[in-house]
């Protein structure tokens, strides 16, 4: 029979390697992070915020286009994205959008802002066919998951400031998967 001795550190040696250890890891901590440098990009998803107007209307996920080029830079326009829900019994209509970080909030052809939704409806802001809102002349420079305070006035439900974020970089769908055509289906039938 043969017996096996385990090896084992004596207690100064164990509490050396820890310390060392753990002097290495804190070192680490101590170096100067360059404060100036823009944080990385959050991908996935800057959903914008949620917000009351109303007891009956309410804003939904306000946010501004991702900029092609991944920057707004002063000077330029931003489409805004949001959806406008009236749960009410009236019509509830959006008059004015307005903010300290551009000239002005303007229909995408110039005009005033005149967004009407019925009531116990939804208006999608920017979607395909809906109203399109462009905030004009940005005075800052923006990029994905930064925002800037807009103001909605509504004309019967009073207005709301809302930080409207600026939307992550879309990212490029997983293909669905291609089932096979079941004529073409090669397998022999099992009868």
């Amino acid at each position: 029979m043969t017996t096996q001795r385990r090896a084992t550190v004596p207690g100064r040696r164990w509490l050396l390697a820890v310390t060392a250890v753990a002097v290495t890891g804190v070192a680490g901590c101590g170096e100067d992070a360059p404060l100036n440098t823009p944080p990385d990009e959050v991908r996935g998803g800057a959903i914008g915020p949620d917000a009351p107007v109303s007891e009956d209307v309410k804003l939904l996920q306000v946010q501004l286009e991702y900029p092609l080029d991944g920057v707004y830079e002063v000077g330029e326009d931003a489409r805004l994205f949001l959806g406008i829900a009236n749960t009410g019994t009236t019509a509830a209509t959006l008059t004015d959008v307005s903010g300290p970080d551009f000239t002005d909030g303007a229909s995408a052809d110039g005009g005033d802002v005149d967004v009407t939704v019925a009531p116990n409806d939804n208006v999608y802001v920017g979607a395909e066919g809906m109203p399109v809102i462009v905030l004009e002349d940005l005075d800052t420079e923006l990029r994905s998951s930064e925002s800037i305070p807009v103001t909605f006035t509504f004309e019967e439900a009073g207005e709301v400031t809302v930080d409207a974020v600026v939307a992550a970089e879309r990212q490029d769908p997983l293909p669905t998967y291609d089932f096979p055509d079941p004529a073409e289906d090669p397998s022999p039938d099992v009868g």
